[in-house]
This record gives C-alpha cells, sequence and structure tokens, in this order.
C-alpha cells in the first residue's frame, strides 16, 4: 500500500456520526451470508474441538498463501494484530465450551447476539461515538431477534450458569476483537494486511493450544473432512475479511450489529436448502433482524 494510501486511513477518525454507504452495506450483507454458509457447510460429523480445529487450519492455510499478495501492515499495528489474534482464539475456546455444555441453538445466538450491545455501549461511553436514533432502534431489533431465539429457539430448556458463563464470555471475546479489529486495521493502514497476519496468528495459537490440551486425538479425523473445511474455511476467512475492510468505512457497532444478521440467513437456509423444522419462535426472531436490517438504512 502505498504511502499517500496509509495516510488515509490514518487520518479517518476512530468513530464519527453513524452512517453507512450503500456499497458498505451490500458488502456486509455478503458477510453475513458467507458466515451462515460456513456454518452449514461445517456440519462434517466431527466433534466440536476437531471441527473448530479444521476451520482454524483451512483459514491459516488460504491465508498464508494470500499472504505475500498484500501489503504488510504498519509497524504500530502488529501488537494490536497480536493481541486481536489471542482475542480470536479465545473467543473459539469458549464456543467450543459453550458447546459443551448447552444446546447450539442457544449459545450461538447468546454469544453473538450479545456483542453488537456491548460494541455499542463501549463505542459510545469510550470511543466518542454518537448514533441516529433509527440506528440504536435498528441495533436493538438486530440484538433482541437473536437473543430471543436464544431464549426460545431451542427445546432443551433454561441455560444453566457454567453454559451461560461461556455464552457471555464468548460474547465479551466477539465484542473485544471487534472493537480491536476495527482499531487495528485503520492503524494497519491496510485491512487485507490486518485480516491476514490475524488470522495465522489466531490458527498458530488456536492449534497449539489444542494440541497440548487434547494431543493427536484431535488431528485425527481430520484428513476425510478436509474438502468441507476448506470450503468452510474460504467463506468464513471472506466473511471476516470484508467485516474487518466495512469497518475502516463504517462505525463499528453499525457492521457489528449488521454482520449478526447472518443468524437470519442461517434460519432461512435451514428452513429452505437444509428442510429443517423452524419454530415459531426462530420465524418471530427472524422477523426482529430483518426488521433492523430495514431500519438500519432508512
Amino acid at each position: 500500500m502505498t504511502t499517500s494510501r496509509r495516510a488515509a486511513y490514518g487520518r479517518r477518525p476512530l468513530s464519527w456520526k453513524a452512517c453507512m454507504d450503500n456499497h458498505v452495506f451490500a458488502a456486509v450483507i455478503l458477510a453475513a451470508l458467507l458466515h451462515a454458509g460456513w456454518n452449514s457447510v461445517v456440519k462434517v460429523g466431527l466433534d466440536r474441538v476437531s471441527t473448530i480445529l479444521l476451520l482454524a487450519i483451512a483459514q491459516g492455510a488460504i491465508a498464508a498463501v494470500a499472504l505475500p499478495f498484500v501489503d504488510r501492515p504498519a509497524a504500530a499495528a502488529f501488537p494490536m494484530i497480536a493481541a486481536a489474534a489471542a482475542l480470536h482464539a479465545g473467543y473459539k475456546l469458549f464456543l467450543i465450551e459453550a458447546y459443551a455444555r448447552a444446546d447450539l441453538s442457544q449459545a450461538y445466538p447468546l454469544a453473538r447476539g450479545a456483542a453488537p450491545i456491548f460494541v455499542t455501549v463501549i463505542s459510545v461511553l469510550f470511543l466518542d461515538a454518537t448514533f441516529a436514533p433509527s440506528a440504536l432502534v435498528a441495533i436493538g431489533a438486530i440484538s433482541a431477534g437473536i437473543l430471543l431465539m436464544a431464549a426460545k429457539g431451542s427445546t432443551s430448556g433454561r441455560m444453566d450458569g457454567h453454559a451461560l458463563f461461556f455464552a457471555l464470555g464468548t460474547a465479551g471475546f466477539t465484542a473485544s476483537y471487534t472493537l480491536l479489529d476495527g482499531l487495528g486495521a485503520r492503524v494497519a493502514g491496510t485491512p487485507s494486511g490486518f485480516v491476514l497476519w490475524m488470522v495465522i496468528g489466531d490458527t498458530a495459537l488456536l492449534t497449539a493450544f489444542i494440541a497440548l490440551r487434547h494431543g493427536r486425538a484431535a488431528f485425527a479425523g481430520l484428513r476425510p473432512a478436509w474438502k468441507s473445511g476448506v470450503a468452510a474455511g474460504a467463506m468464513s476467512l471472506g466473511s471476516y475479511w470484508i467485516a474487518v475492510w466495512a469497518f475502516t468505512q463504517a462505525p463499528i457497532a453499525l457492521v457489528a450489529a449488521l454482520r449478526e444478521s447472518s443468524i437470519l440467513f442461517a434460519a432461512l437456509i435451514a428452513a429452505f436448502v437444509l428442510r429443517e423444522p423452524v419454530s415459531r419462535w426462530r420465524w418471530i426472531s427472524a422477523a426482529c433482524i430483518a426488521c433492523g436490517l430495514a431500519l438500519m438504512k432508512a
């Protein structure tokens, strides 16, 4: 990236009055579709640990191949890249623990739905962000729809305290890395460089931790599922790449909330592609999310 382009990113304020151009909105919707898509593709019959490991390895391999073709981040961004990698790895490990203690249809929406609220509150309190009332209502509607899905979208009953701890902890990691990704990409001067270096670091940390904790057993069944893993990894990396670029173009809280519309697309894929039963509550949740999307561009 040229010096002038780096300077342009560097001059971009950390927060500004809420707005989102149409092309950014469309790109984040695509990111949400990709996110829903990889969650559908990744059903490869592995246990949760091996599934997350396969996804991470696939992402890391793709990032390593692409790395020589993007600009190197500014030196000041590398500590932020390292911190973001640790947060992303922590997010995945907490998500595994949440899945071990609660139904996926409860744990995942709770982990994702609470994050935009955290990001919005932090943006207002510490980043001097301002939002139009319609933007705040849109963020609230999207998060409310997702949280409603967590509360009513499962037949497994109320989550116990440990499951709730790990699900909310996952949301905390999500909010933290979302803010750090947004700020770090601006400091880096190259969203692409930030993304690829962070993904490689995330993969290294997560793989090392799982290897130490679970040994060879976590790696044993990966080979037969590698095709699904590569497809899911490519979609996951593409979704994240678009989101980080969008963080440099629009308020982080708006992008974070819009990206979680992936829950809506996942419900539609489940109903119309996978032919899975979708409860009345999930359709109500989906309607809340759809209303939030409409308000965001009102």
